[in-house]
C-alpha cells in the first residue's frame, strides 16, 4: 500500500539519507533508518495501519483464529488488527519470564490454534521467527507472520524459506522508494543509489568505511 509508505514518511518513521549513512546497532551501514513505534501516535495512520494488515490475513491466512504481537514493538499493531478481525490477542515476550510461571506467551493460546505473529518491521526476519518458534512451543499452529514494512533483504526472503512459514507486509523498501520520489523526499538519482543497498548491504555500506 503506497498510502502507508508515504504515511510513514511524512510522520518521519523512516527516514532516508543516501549520502550519510545510518549505523544500525549490528554496524550494518544503511541509507534508510525505520522506527515504526512512531505510527502508534496517529490515529489515522494507525487505523489504516490495522485495517491493511487485517485485509491481507483474511485474504492470505485462512482460518486464523489468534493474533500474536512481538514484545515489544508489535503488541500495539497486533492489538489494533485482533479488534478489527474480531479475535483474540497473545503477545510473545522476546525470553520467558524469570518468576512465577515462566511465561513467554501472555494471554490464552489454545493448542492447535491457527496463530498469525505481528511484528511491526521485517529486516532479517531473525526476532520475529523467535517469536513463532515461541509460540510453536506454546502449542500454537503458527500459519504466518503480517507486519508493517520489509526492508526486502535477500536474508528475509532465505530465514523464511529456511522456516517455512509466509510472510506479508502492507509494504515494503521498494514501494517506499517509489513513494519518496513521487513526494520529492529523494531523486530518481539518489533512489538508484538506494536501491543498490538492498541488493548488497555489505558491499553499499563498505563504501562508506574509512
Amino acid at each position: 500500500m503506497k498510502q502507508i509508505a508515504k504515511d510513514l514518511l511524512s510522520i518521519k518513521a523512516v527516514e532516508l539519507s543516501p549520502t550519510k549513512p545510518f549505523t544500525w546497532a549490528s554496524g550494518l551501514k544503511s541509507p534508510i533508518y525505520c522506527d515504526n513505534r512512531l505510527t502508534i501516535s496517529y490515529p489515522e495512520i494507525r487505523t489504516r495501519i490495522a485495517q491493511g494488515i487485517a485485509a491481507q490475513i483474511k485474504e492470505r491466512y485462512s482460518g486464523v483464529a489468534v493474533i500474536a504481537g512481538t514484545a515489544t514493538a508489535g503488541i500495539p499493531h497486533a492489538a489494533w488488527v485482533a479488534a478489527e478481525l474480531n479475535l483474540p490477542l497473545v503477545y510473545v515476550r522476546s525470553k520467558p519470564k524469570d518468576h512465577g510461571q515462566g511465561r513467554q506467551v501472555e494471554g490464552v493460546l489454545p493448542t492447535g490454534a491457527k496463530t498469525v505473529v505481528i511484528d511491526d518491521l521485517l529486516s532479517t526476519g531473525g526476532s520475529v521467527l523467535k517469536a513463532v518458534t515461541a509460540a510453536k512451543t506454546e502449542g500454537a499452529q503458527v500459519i504466518g507472520v503480517a507486519g508493517i514494512f520489509s526492508y526486502q533483504l535477500p536474508q528475509l526472503d532465505e530465514n523464511f524459506r529456511n522456516a517455512g512459514i509466509p510472510y506479508t507486509t502492507i509494504t515494503n523498501y521498494t514501494e517506499l522508494l517509489d513513494a519518496a520520489v513521487e513526494e520529492n523526499y529523494v531523486t530518481a538519482e539518489e533512489r538508484a543509489v538506494l536501491s543498490d543497498w538492498r541488493q548488497d548491504p555489505q558491499a553499499w555500506g563498505a563504501r562508506f568505511k574509512n
